[in-house]
C-alpha cells in the first residue's frame, strides 16, 4: 500500500544496559518517540496511510478525536498542516482546558478544536465526528474522518510496516527479539504488529499493556481492526484470539491518571537510562514489563524489544505531581 513519507524512519533500536543488568534480560528499545518533533510518536506511522487515502480521495480537511492531551490529535494537527490540509479535533474534557502540553501545540498548529464531555466521547464520538463532517459538506468542505488513534484497518498498516522494519533491523544487528512489548490505548499499533507477526511468521510474542479498558475489550478491538486490515493486505489469513496477548493489570487508576508509584518509576528510568517515558502510555507499559519480568512472566525470553511510542509533551502538565 502507498503511504506518505512524513516520519523519520527507520527509528533507532538500542539496548538499555543498566535496566537489562538489573532484570537479567536484554531489554531493547525502539525509539518511535523520535519519528519527528511535532509529529513525534507512534501515531504518525498510522497517519501516513490514513492521510494518503484522504489526499487520494480528494479531502481537504481531517477530523479526529482524543483526550485534551492526546498525542494522536497533536500529531494529526501537525501532519495535516505539513501537507496543507485543515484539521478539526474533537477533544474530551473533564476538568478545564488549560492551554499546555499537546493542547497548546494543537492551538499553535492551527487546529479547530471542538470539546465534548466524557460521556459524549465514550458513547458518541464517531457519531459526532460524522455529523460534523456531514454538516461541513453542505458548505463544500470535504472532511475525512480518522477514528481514535487512527486505529482502523488502514491505520494499523503503519505498524505492519514497522514490524517489517524491525525484521530488517534484526538482520542488520544480528539479534532476534523473542518479545515485542507496546503500550495500548486504541489497539491499532498492537494489531498491526500482531498481524505482521502472524502473516510473516515472525514467531514472536507480542504483548500489549493496556492503559485503559480491559484485555477482553481490546481483544475484540484487535479482531475487528485485523479483519479490516486484511482487506488492504490481500492475504488469506485470519487473526484469532489465540494470537492476541493483552495485559490489563497496569492501567492504574484510569486513562491519563497517574499514581505516585507510576511517576516514581518514570523518574527511576529517566535517571537510570536517560530515557524519558510518558505518564499516559509508555510509563505504565514499561512498569508493567518491569513488574512482569520480576514475576517470571518472561522467564523464557532473552531479548525483549519495547517500542517507545512517544508522549513527551503530555508529561509537562504532570510536572507538579512529581516529588523530588
Amino acid at each position: 500500500m502507498q503511504r506518505l513519507s512524513l516520519a523519520n524512519t527507520p527509528t533507532k533500536i538500542s539496548k538499555l544496559e543498566r535496566l537489562s543488568s538489573e532484570l537479567g534480560k536484554n531489554i531493547w528499545i525502539k525509539r518511535d518517540d523520535q519519528t519527528g518533533t511535532e509529529i513525534s510518536g507512534n501515531k504518525i506511522r498510522k497517519l501516513e496511510y490514513s492521510l494518503k487515502q484522504a489526499i487520494d480521495q480528494g479531502y481537504d480537511t481531517v477530523i479526529t478525536c482524543g483526550g485534551l492531551q492526546s498525542n494522536h490529535c497533536r500529531a494529526t494537527a501537525a501532519a495535516a498542516a505539513q501537507i496543507g490540509m485543515k484539521s478539526i479535533l474533537l477533544l474530551r474534557v473533564t476538568d478545564g482546558t488549560k492551554i499546555e502540553g499537546n493542547y497548546f501545540l494543537d492551538k499553535i498548529l492551527g487546529a479547530e478544536v471542538i470539546f465534548c464531555t466524557p460521556e459524549e466521547y465514550r458513547f458518541s464520538r464517531n457519531d459526532i465526528m460524522n455529523s460534523i463532517a456531514s454538516k461541513r459538506a453542505e458548505s463544500g468542505q470535504k472532511v475525512y474522518v480518522i477514528p481514535e488513534g487512527a486505529s482502523n484497518g488502514i491505520g494499523c498498516m503503519g505498524y505492519y510496516s514497522c514490524y517489517e522494519e524491525i525484521l530488517e533491523q534484526e538482520r542488520a544487528m544480528g539479534v532476534v527479539f523473542d518479545d515485542i512489548v507496546v503500550a495500548t490505548g486504541s489497539g491499532g499499533t498492537y494489531t498491526g504488529l500482531v498481524l505482521a507477526n502472524k502473516i510473516l511468521k515472525g514467531g514472536k510474542r507480542i504483548t500489549g499493556f493496556t492503559v485503559c479498558d480491559d484485555a477482553e475489550y481490546f481483544t475484540n478491538v484487535s479482531l475487528t481492526i485485523g479483519k479490516e486490515a486484511l482487506e488492504y493486505i490481500g492475504v488469506n489469513c485470519e487473526l484469532e484470539q489465540s494470537d492476541i496477548h493483552y495485559n490489563d493489570k497496569y492501567s492504574g487508576i484510569g486513562y491519563a491518571l497517574s499514581t505516585p508509584e507510576e511517576l516514581n518509576f518514570i523518574a527511576k528510568i529517566a535517571s537510570l537510562e536517560g530515557l524519558i517515558l510518558d505518564p499516559v502510555y509508555t510509563g505504565k507499559a514499561m512498569k508493567g514489563l518491569y513488574s512482569e519480568i520480576k514475576l517470571g512472566t518472561f522467564g523464557d525470553s532473552k531479548n525483549i524489544l519495547f517500542i517507545h511510542t512517544g508522549g513527551l509533551f503530555g508529561l509537562f502538565p504532570k510536572q507538579n505531581d512529581f516529588i523530588f
